[in-house]
């Protein structure tokens, strides 16, 4: 069985003249690397693709393979993650990790929590603000915090999304508009510990496979920020999580995997409420997968699963996938 492998390679976007954070959310060769190297121990073959114009190119040339194995993030549109599963459903290509709806849904935050609202599972209370004049219709309570509603590690978070008042609120929400140019999600702000969770798998056959506190520095910002995520080693400190909200903030993100249809492998954010309930924060259905640097990867590591059996349960759960369709 051959694998084909897309991604967006961070270097060749740089080239092209985009900044660091543009390109925060691309891939390094080291990642790619591992990936194949651990695709190949599991005893399969693999070929380098590359990002969506070469996969064009590739698909065009008539090749193909007996599956994808796609962690390209896209760079334009709310749509972006869905744009290569997309074209691999043209061609009916199977893939490893989430489908093209499901991708184009979990991008967008506001929409994602509206099903998970809908599913019953606690998230705090949200507006979605597509222009300032749909501040008028808020009923929030502050503090508020907020966040470009479809950019992930970490980008447009800082010490301006933590809002406590009108004033701060119009001038954080007009900024992210103009810097963005995409709506703005805005919710009541989740004061308690904060969680990520690493699952594997498919539907009934999904799994916790471990997770972490995430905890911040003296004199450092509280909030899992792009400078934070990319400063990790001197900014945050992982804790696993133990004593009875374990079994809380597993079953809350193996609930939140479940009802938003997630495939193979990623990771729940979930942050406590006041009295210390867990709330789901966003899901990340296409992880990181450095081996060093990305929290899926560290989850792993700190409950003592290789980075080649991550990356095994992810190609198991998508060959299960196809085998039983």
């Amino acid at each position: 069985m051959k694998f084909g492998l897309t991604y967006d390679l961070r270097d060749d976007y740089r080239k092209l003249g985009y900044s660091d954070e543009e390109t925060a959310e691309f891939d390094k060769e080291d990642t790619i690397y591992a990936i194949e190297s651990a695709i190949k121990a599991a005893g399969f073959k693999t070929e380098r693709i590359g990002n969506i114009f070469a996969l064009v190119e590739f698909l065009s040339a008539g090749k193909t393979a007996d599956m994808v194995f796609n962690i390209a993030e896209g760079m334009y549109g709310a749509g972006r993650e869905a744009q290569i599963p997309a074209l691999l459903d043209a061609y009916r290509v199977d893939y490893v990790f989430s489908d093209t709806v499901i991708l184009a849904l979990t991008l967008h935050k506001a929409l994602t929590k509206k099903v998970i609202r809908d599913s019953r599972i606690p998230t705090a209370d949200f507006i979605c603000v597509y222009d300032i004049t749909d501040l008028e219709k808020m009923h929030l309570h502050y503090p508020l915090f907020a966040k470009p509603v479809a950019e992930g590690t970490g980008k447009g978070i800082g010490s301006a999304s933590f809002i406590e008042d009108r004033e701060q609120l119009e001038s954080a929400v007009a900024f992210l508009l103009e810097k963005f140019n995409q709506p703005v999600l805005v919710e009541e702000y989740l004061p308690g510990r904060e969680f990520t969770v690493g699952i594997t798998g498919t539907g009934k056959n999904a799994e916790v496979i471990g997770g972490m506190e995430i905890l911040f520095e003296k004199g450092v910002e509280e909030s899992y920020s792009y400078e934070n995520k990319a400063n990790y080693k001197s900014n945050i400190r992982y804790s696993l999580i133990k004593g009875p909200i374990e079994h809380q903030v597993y079953s809350l993100a193996l609930d939140a995997w479940r009802a938003l249809e997630c495939r193979d492998g990623g990771r729940i954010d979930i942050r406590c409420d006041a009295s210390g309930r867990p709330n789901f924060i966003e899901v990340n259905p296409l992880a990181g997968l450095n081996p060093d640097d990305s929290d899926l990867p560290i989850i792993c590591r700190m409950n003592s699963i290789s980075y080649n059996e991550l990356i095994s349960k992810i190609i198991n759960s998508a060959i299960s996938r196809k085998v039983n369709r």
